[in-house]
């Protein structure tokens, strides 16, 4: 990881600052982005209009500090480099409150207090606020995909046989293997951010913002039900492949008994002859 050193962003005479993490698309391409004002390259931050941004590349952008003009001008800045944009954004804000006088303190459902906004406090903040809004998504899609797959376990369950709608099928299976695909190489939430290594001391404030937006638990969560889609993509595979297997074999049964037939004919025309 590679880090600029720098003194302390901070708003100018304020005691807070807005936090406001951005979900612009799947990807954001952050490189050959050159700025004189960078305060860390992985992931990629600096300083702006007052503020900070912290950008990663699972489409997220975290915004410190910044007027909402400030806000709309950066972010149109970065539309061109945002792939897969998405047509309604998904924002989520919190406030950091910045004392001096205390250690860095996270209040359940309350700011985040911390003695100052340093490089490495900042980049630990982006990096939670960014995958607790990267995860809310992840679980709402796989919750819609839940709500597709269920029908037909429960089809499958009452009735003995598969579902008769074998296109509804194959788009719930695309749909599965979809969510499945994107998510799993979308982020790794256990992953600590690479600022730690060189700044093992934030540790603790890592740990606490974890512990206050439940990362873990959530992601093991998301794991298991990945899982379940997996699973079940797979149960609905063969299904498919069976009933394959069934009317092929049901063919040649018949293409053997209609060749039999015409073999009986033609013997018994010819001895009829």
């Amino acid at each position: 990881m590679s880090f600029v050193q720098s003194p302390p962003v901070s708003p100018v005479k304020t005691t807070s600052v807005t936090a406001r993490a951005i979900m612009l698309g799947d990807r954001i391409d952050t490189a050959i982005l050159e700025r004189s004002d960078v305060v860390s390259t992985a992931p990629l931050a600096f300083r702006s209009d007052g503020g900070c941004a912290v950008l990663f590349r699972y489409g997220i952008v975290v915004l410190f500090g910044l007027s909402p003009i400030a806000e709309d001008e950066l972010l149109r800045g970065l539309q061109p480099r945002v792939i897969g944009a998405f047509s309604e954004r998904e924002v989520e804000s919190t406030v950091i409150e910045i004392n001096g006088d205390q250690d860095d303190q996270i209040v359940p459902g309350g700011p985040i207090s911390v003695r100052d906004l340093s490089p490495p406090r900042l980049l630990i903040i982006a990096d939670t606020l960014a995958k607790n809004l990267a995860l809310g998504r992840d679980e709402r899609e796989v919750s819609k995909v839940f709500e597709v797959t269920e029908p037909f376990a429960s089809e499958l369950a009452r009735r003995g046989r598969s579902p008769s709608n074998r296109r509804k099928m194959l788009r719930t299976i695309g749909q599965a293997l979809l969510v499945h695909h994107r998510i799993s190489g979308r982020v790794e939430v256990e992953e600590k951010p690479d600022i730690l290594w060189d700044h093992p001391q934030f540790e603790r404030l890592h740990a606490r913002l974890v512990d206050e937006y439940e990362l873990k638990e959530r992601a093991a969560g998301l794991a298991r039900k990945l899982k379940v889609i997996e699973e079940t993509a797979r149960a609905l595979t063969d299904i498919i492949d069976t009933e394959r297997g069934v009317r092929l074999e049901t063919t040649i049964i018949i293409l053997i008994v209609v060749e039999i037939l015409v073999a009986f004919y033609e013997v018994f025309v010819r001895h009829a002859s």
